[in-house]
């Protein structure tokens, strides 16, 4: 049993932890370590104390040497946070189970520890409705102590292998509960969980911090359970509940069971009302990343006013730290260089790359043309001043947002609704990856072409958004990459092109070749190859390492198949103003409507993919800039829209990698459960400004090298994007639940609060969500696509007013909590 404790704050559960030695696993099997599962997740002010003692046999050579009896003890402690019985679910499961199937015994006369559990495994044994048919009393209390099978004859250490105990921070040091103990177990042998409780007649001294026991806890469970199930969270639970000496003294006066479990009930009533109130993990999501005041009270009219408030207190936010933004990591002790070049070399081609990829997508959609400049046709518009009066209506519009503080309606997208939207973004990426290479495969294995009309391409895309909803904020080149009009395009070359079979295998081998290989060394940080430097610098080059792999791989290992690349038609000058007044009023009034629809479109994916970078979990601490960000937007826009290139806003899943770029991770571990966890993230604009200067570079190198990069590299590199940004979606995360074996559930705050059952609803009422997004933004028809934008809007009165109705609020607001 315990020996010492390490004074902390009052009110600590401490779990003591006696695990046998490599003779006691040869007499017991596998059973020995079954008891070695008691990690719990650290609490802020409360916590567990978990104490281990493992008890390691000398060898038969060595016991001649030592003497009689002598062994290694192996001690170790952590602390369990209390059970929360307004959050966590599995504290109110655990105590109606256990009174189903009460096993209490009342009045215990005997005297020592031995006796008092072979009594309760008895009790467990011979109920009626008894369900373990191997269970065996012998074994289970050799499994609850660490001498059981150690050669030494009556000489053994006879502690018990796991217990959890009460204990209070005092002046003078740690005050050990010693009026009752909780006792856990795990067995191979068990099916169920089972909890049984006992009253000595008298206090017994059982040894130190042990010396006046009333009450013993015996918590057997299996050790392949849920997270949430496993002896050691069932033990939390109670011994939460026997940590109030008012409530022991309540069940000491209980003549019957019934009594008994009454007394139970009415603690687990005032444990609940104590836990009510606010608490500051339940912070909404999306309030505490957008709105500085981190307040939750309802958006009111004058939250808009006075116009440009927002703006102001951005700029006061960023402007004492902004000269910080370009000397962090560069002067001072903590200097970070490394990490800035690996990220602006991942930014460079996370940008560059799929600029490339959607202006080739967009020129093999529309035949080099953007399909706008269809629309021109049909109403024998001038395209460059219809394209730019569209840009300066939707620049007027983000203008209008930023100066009334508009960005604040996007505290109103809880989590959830973030992650069904980023999610929707990566599967655009994986479509587009699909569409490419099923282009590649009609085109050369011989699988007869399809008519493709420009009329079913949306509308936002031909405002030079891709096919994606997604392009990121160096997106200029695509005026560049865009081939010739159909009319400048020969007939006669297309049909020559002759189907060969080489090149479409070849291209889907690349293709994911360069999502392994990328992907791999993302991975490489957590292998134990090279040092952690090393395997730092793999995973951050990863990008450009397989891009410039496969595309000399395909173009030098593969030089005789002919590989699909993207065109390039540099005869278009990249700056030549619109002619403004040449549109008639109901022309303007159009481009007006659809700038509406594109400023709605830019609002959301703009504060959605901000919302996303500040999250809290990623530890950034020199404060938002929504509205600021928003106005610079509407005004670069501007510029754009008069020399007709494509229009800017915040790219995801770009901006979180950069994000996570940035970031010093650690690895920690959670019952059994790795994760990963920011220590804090490099806030510098260093590293985008680097990026985007070397885009601008990229300019010289058209069509030379940059064309030899195939295709199929383009769209592995759209896969390894969409996977990795999933990381971190919880919506993605409990999709996976699904497929996973209940004892592989992580130990999430979600796992803990919500039952399973309500998580399964919710997470497919996000599915659905997701799928009414993908038929608007996926759909061939261009005027769904032009309403996608009140779709996403939609979504908050879903989550506000239809959820609720199926899933009680409460959990609603836990699974869209931050932890």
């Amino acid at each position: 049993m315990s020996q010492c404790a390490y004074p902390e704050d009052a009110g600590y559960l401490k779990c003591d932890v006696d695990d046998a030695s490599e003779t006691h696993e040869e007499s017991l099997g596998e059973e020995a370590f079954d008891t070695v599962n008691s990690s719990i997740v650290s609490g802020e002010s409360v916590r567990f104390f978990v104490h281990v003692n493992l008890q390691v046999q000398p060898s038969q050579a060595a016991e001649s040497e030592l003497p009689d009896g002598c062994g290694l003890l192996h001690t170790s402690r952590k602390y369990l946070k209390l059970k929360n019985f307004e959050e966590e679910i599995r504290a109110h499961r655990d105590l109606d189970g256990f009174l189903d199937r009460a096993s209490i015994i009342l009045n215990e006369t005997a005297t020592s520890l031995d006796d008092v559990l072979r009594a309760m495994l008895l009790r467990l044994v011979h109920k009626p409705d008894n369900t373990e048919p191997d269970c065996n009393v012998d074994l289970l209390m050799a499994v609850l102590f660490t001498d059981a099978g150690t050669p030494m004859e009556g000489k053994a250490v006879h502690l018990l292998s796991d217990t959890i105990q009460g204990v209070t921070a005092t002046v003078t040091g740690v005050q050990y509960q010693q009026s009752w103990l909780c006792i856990i177990c795990t067995s191979k042998s068990l099916l169920k969980r089972h909890v049984c409780i006992s009253r000595l007649v008298r206090p017994q001294n059982w040894g130190e911090n042990c010396c006046e026991v009333r009450f013993v806890i015996l918590v057997l469970a299996p050790p392949k359970m849920k997270s949430t199930k496993t002896a050691t969270e069932v033990g939390r639970t109670f011994a939460t509940m026997f940590l109030d000496i008012t409530f022991r003294q309540k069940l000491l006066k209980t003549r019957t069971e019934e009594e008994f479990k009454e007394a139970l009930v009415h603690q687990r009533q005032l444990l609940t009302v104590m836990d009510q109130g606010p608490n500051p993990s339940l912070k909404n999501y999306s309030i505490s990343s957008i709105c500085v005041q981190k307040s939750h009270q309802p958006l009111q009219h004058k939250d808009f006013f006075p116009v440009g408030k927002g703006i102001r207190e951005d700029f006061a936010r960023r402007f004492p730290v902004y000269s910080l933004d370009f000397t962090d990591g560069i002067i001072g002790k903590n200097k970070a260089v490394g990490k800035f070049i690996t990220t602006t070399l991942f930014l460079y081609f996370a940008c560059l790359l799929p600029t490339i990829a959607f202006g080739s997508l967009n020129d093999e959609i529309t035949y080099g043309a953007i399909v706008i400049r269809g629309i021109c046709d049909d109403y024998e518009l001038d395209f460059n001043t219809f394209y730019a009066w569209t840009g300066l209506w939707n620049s007027f519009f983000l203008a209008l947002y930023a100066l009334f503080n508009f960005s604040l309606i996007m505290s109103l997208f809880k989590r959830s609704t973030e992650e069904i939207i980023a999610l929707f973004i990566s599967m655009t990426f994986v479509l587009d990856a699909v569409k490419g290479t099923v282009k590649i495969f009609q085109k050369y294995y011989g699988i007869s072409h399809g008519n493709h009309n420009a009329d079913h391409i949306s509308v936002l895309s031909l405002l030079g958004l891709g096919t994606s909803l997604n392009t990121s904020f160096h997106t200029a080149l695509n005026t560049s990459l865009l081939a010739n009009p159909p009319e400048l395009t020969s007939v006669s070359s297309r049909s020559a092109e002759h189907p060969s079979r080489e090149t479409a295998v070849l291209s889907l081998l690349i293709m994911l070749g360069t999502l392994w290989l990328s992907y791999t060394l993302y991975q490489f940080k957590k292998s134990p190859y090279l040092h952690p430097y090393m395997r730092e610098i793999l995973s951050d080059c990863a990008l450009p390492i397989s891009v410039l792999t496969f595309s000399l791989i395909s173009s030098y290992g593969f030089r005789e198949i002919k590989m699909s690349k993207f065109r390039y038609n540099p005869s278009e000058s990249l700056f030549k103003i619109a002619e403004m007044q040449s549109l008639s009023l109901g022309a303007i009034g159009s481009a007006m409507g659809l700038g509406f629809l594109l400023s709605m479109l830019f609002f959301i994916e703009q504060n959605l993919v901000a919302a996303l970078a500040n999250a809290p979990e990623n530890r950034l601490v020199k404060g938002t800039a929504y509205h600021w960000d928003l106005l610079l937007v509407a005004v670069i826009n501007t510029g754009l829209s008069l020399f007709g290139m494509p229009w800017i806003h915040a790219a995801y899943p770009h901006s979180p990698l950069h994000v996570r770029a940035l970031a010093v991770v650690e690895e920690r571990v959670e019952n059994g459960h790795i994760y990963e966890t920011i220590v804090n993230v490099w806030e510098t604009r260093l590293t985008t400004l680097g990026a985007s200067i070397l885009v601008g570079f990229s300019l010289l190198l058209l069509p030379v090298p940059l064309q030899w990069i195939p295709k199929p590299v383009l769209y592995g590199l759209f896969l390894y994007i969409a996977l990795t940004s999933i990381d971190a979606n919880q919506l993605f995360e409990r999709m996976a639940l699904l497929l996973k074996d209940q004892a592989s559930y992580p130990p999430t705050h979600y796992i803990r609060r919500v039952p399973q059952r309500k998580i399964h609803y919710f997470t497919g009422l996000q599915v659905l969500q997701l799928l009414l997004l993908c038929a608007f933004g996926m759909s061939p028809l261009p005027y769904m696509k032009m309403i996608f934008p009140l779709i996403m809007m939609a979504m908050i009165p879903i989550r506000y007013k239809l959820l609720p109705r199926i899933i009680e609020a409460k959990y609603l607001d836990a699974m869209d909590a931050e932890h």
